[in-house]
């Protein structure tokens, strides 16, 4: 399995050594280096315009008129995103670059606001911090924003401003995604802190995939795995933040209400040993990094045996077994 993703293009290669193998830093680090210079992140680089813009636009290409199958993925924000997937070094000067081009060209189209000023939709907003905060950007005042949206039942919701009072799985994950990569690269203050843990608390409440009113499964699509997974919620997609929050915490135990999630997680390996791609977002892409729904998923494998890893590592042999 471990031959199986080392084959593979930098920006996995390099995960790998260090979520799954233990590699010498040194080793890790000549490895994450090659992304921008090789491979899918190379690629993504090339493709930025002079203007600083990936396909014309920050948020969606220029031109778009909506009529296209899906949501495109190719403006700024979804290219910038899978670039920190990919873990483009934000030292790099390939990156330095790239993020000084989005910094004094690209505007959001809700109000031509500048990139690492946000805008108003707090889906939106926590994808601009996860990016400001992973590339050296102040972003700040995006989530001092972000910190006054949090709702009465701990999360977030882009429906709020037209009068939801419930949170939303998919706007909670991406604005706590954004609030763990600031709190990584400033050490977030009490408040947000704080706004962080009660929006973990609002996925943990409902066991990261039930309502909480009736137990019922939210959405069988959270049930299914995807890569990249843009700006929608799955259950892979919230096992693998919380492993991320917790090596950032103080540790401890997993908590017991992800037992149901790991446990479909496990029963999602296929008997090969991979985790397959399974909910491909449809919409415009730069270029495949897979072979497409129902196939094995090098980016789903890498994801899942990580968190496998965290998991079992912290959790007594019988009941890692039983999850």
């Amino acid at each position: 399995m471990l031959d199986w993703l080392l084959d593979s293009d930098p920006s996995i290669r390099w995960q790998v050594l260090r979520d799954l193998t233990d590699a010498p830093a040194e080793e890790v680090r000549a490895e994450r280096a090659r992304v921008a210079t090789e491979g899918w992140g190379a690629r993504l680089l090339a493709l930025q315009g002079s203007d600083g813009q990936w396909d014309g636009g920050t948020f969606f290409p220029v031109p778009y008129d909506g009529s296209e199958p899906g949501q495109p993925w190719t403006a700024t924000t979804y290219s910038l995103l899978l670039l920190r997937d990919l873990g483009l070094d934000p030292g790099s000067e390939g990156a330095r670059a790239a993020v000084r081009k989005v910094r004094e060209n690209s505007r959001w189209e809700e109000g031509g606001q500048p990139f690492f000023d946000g805008e108003v939709e707090p889906c939106i907003n926590g994808k601009a911090v996860a990016l400001g905060a992973y590339f050296g950007e102040h972003v700040d005042g995006i989530v001092r924003r972000l910190l006054g949206e949090q709702l009465a039942d701990g999360g977030w919701n882009c429906e709020a401003e037209r009068g939801s009072v419930r949170s939303s799985f998919a706007t909670t994950i991406n604005v706590l995604e954004g609030l763990l990569e600031h709190e990584r690269a400033t050490g977030g203050t009490p408040e947000s802190i704080a706004a962080r843990k009660r929006g973990e608390e609002y996925l943990l409440e409902r066991a990261l995939l039930r309502r909480k009113s009736t137990g019922e499964l939210v959405d069988p699509d959270w049930l299914q795995f995807s890569y990249p997974t843009r700006w929608f919620y799955d259950v892979l997609r919230g096992l693998d933040y919380f492993r991320d929050a917790y090596s950032q915490d103080t540790g401890g135990p997993p908590d017991t209400r992800f037992a149901e999630a790991v446990g479909l997680l496990r029963s999602k390996r296929q008997p090969d040993g991979t985790w397959l791609l399974e909910n491909t977002h449809p919409g415009r892409i730069h270029f495949a990094m897979e072979d497409g729904d129902g196939h094995p998923s090098r980016w789903n494998t890498l994801r899942a045996l990580r968190v496998l890893r965290w998991y079992d590592g912290l959790t007594p042999p019988a009941a890692a077994a039983g999850a």
